[in-house]
C-alpha cells in the first residue's frame, strides 16, 4: 500500500514538473521566453509579448561602481537646505505622550526633558551652527509672510549658507544679511518682491537691506538679471481677480513701453501696476487706482504718471 502511494505522488510531481516546464515556455511555439528592458516578458524565437508592464521593483537611479551605489541608496526623508543640519538629526516631539497619546509618568517625563535638552545642544554644537540655525528660521518665517515657494527658500538658505562659509558676515546682523538672500533667491527665480514688501516682513531697516544686498550680490558673485515689470504682472493681476485677457493686455503694454524706451529709469513694480490698472480699463474690467496701490504697495501718483507715459508710448509705436 504504502508503495502504491509513493508511486501515485512520485507520478504527480513529475506531472507538475511537466506543467512547470510549459508554463514557463511560449504558448504559442513552446520557445524560451526573456525579460527585456522594457519590462515585458518576450519569446525569443517568435517575439511574442507573453506579458507586460510587469512590476519594477529595482530603484529608480542607476549606480555605475559600488562606490555611488553607497551613495544613492537611502533611507527616510531627503536632505534639504532649509534646515541648519540638512534635516539629519532627530527631532523630539514637545508634547509628553506616548505613540498610543497616553500621557507620560513623571519620570518619563524628566527623562524626555533632559533628552530635548542634550538634543538641542548636540543639534547646534558652536556658534555657526547656531548662526545657521537662527537664520534659516528668519528665512523660513519672511517667505511664508511673502507667499514665495520651496525652490526659493531652498536657493535663500544656499545663498547664506554661502556668505556664511566666506565670512560676510561681520559686521553685518544676521537678519539683514538672511533678508538680502531672499531678495536676492526671489529676483532669481523670477518670482521678485519689492523692497517695499520686503521692508514689511524684515527685522532691519530697507537701507540696510539695500546695502546688504548690494554687498552679497557683488561678494558673491551672484547673477541678478534686473527685475523685469513684467514678472510682477500675474501677481497683481491674481490678486485684483483680473482676467487673462487683461494680464496679456498688460503684458503687450509693458512690451510697448520697451520698445520706445519709455521703462528705462522707472521703478519696475510701478510700471507693473500701472499696466495692470490700464490693461483693466481696456478690457472694461472693473478696478480703481487704490485697489492697485494696496496690491502693488505703490502710490497712486506713481501709478497715473506711469499709466499716461504707457498709453502714450503705445500710441507713438507706427502701425505696421
Amino acid at each position: 500500500m504504502s508503495d502504491h502511494i509513493r508511486t501515485h505522488a512520485a507520478r504527480t510531481e513529475e506531472q507538475e514538473a511537466e506543467q512547470d516546464e510549459q508554463t514557463e515556455g511560449c504558448p504559442e511555439c513552446g520557445g524560451n521566453l526573456t525579460a527585456s528592458a522594457d519590462h515585458e516578458t518576450v519569446c525569443e524565437d517568435c517575439g511574442l509579448v507573453v506579458e507586460e508592464d510587469n512590476i519594477d521593483r529595482g530603484p529608480e537611479w542607476r549606480a555605475f561602481d559600488s562606490a555611488e551605489k553607497d551613495e544613492k541608496s537611502r533611507v527616510g526623508a531627503p536632505t534639504t537646505n532649509m534646515m541648519h543640519d540638512k534635516g539629519l538629526s532627530t527631532n523630539i516631539d514637545w508634547r509628553d505622550q506616548d505613540a498610543y497619546g497616553n500621557s507620560l509618568s513623571s519620570n518619563q517625563r524628566q527623562k524626555m526633558q533632559r533628552l530635548r535638552k542634550w538634543n538641542e545642544r548636540f543639534r547646534t554644537r558652536d556658534s555657526k551652527e547656531r548662526n545657521l540655525k537662527q537664520a534659516l528660521g528668519e528665512i523660513d518665517r519672511m517667505a511664508s509672510a511673502l507667499g514665495l515657494p520651496d525652490n526659493v527658500r531652498e536657493t535663500s538658505s544656499v545663498i547664506y549658507r554661502r556668505a556664511l562659509d566666506e565670512n560676510l558676515l561681520p559686521g553685518r546682523s544676521i537678519e539683514g544679511v538672511s533678508t538680502a538672500a531672499v531678495y536676492a533667491a526671489a529676483r532669481q527665480a523670477g518670482v521678485p518682491r519689492s523692497l517695499d514688501e520686503i521692508d514689511e516682513v524684515s527685522r532691519v531697516e530697507k537701507d540696510e537691506v539695500a546695502r546688504t544686498y548690494r554687498y552679497v550680490v557683488r561678494e558673491l558673485k551672484l547673477e541678478v538679471a534686473p527685475a523685469d515689470p513684467e514678472s510682477y504682472v500675474p501677481r497683481f493681476a491674481s490678486d485684483l481677480g483680473l482676467s487673462d485677457e487683461a494680464e496679456n493686455r498688460a503684458r503687450q503694454l509693458l512690451q510697448n513701453a520697451k520698445q520706445q524706451g519709455v521703462h528705462s529709469g522707472k521703478s519696475p513694480v510701478g510700471l507693473a501696476a500701472a499696466a495692470v490698472y490700464a490693461a483693466a480699463l481696456l478690457t472694461n474690467e472693473k478696478t480703481t487706482q487704490a485697489a492697485v496701490s494696496e496690491v502693488a504697495d505703490i502710490s497712486e501718483v506713481t501709478i497715473r504718471n506711469r499709466y499716461h507715459e504707457l498709453l502714450e508710448a503705445e500710441q507713438d509705436i507706427p502701425v505696421a
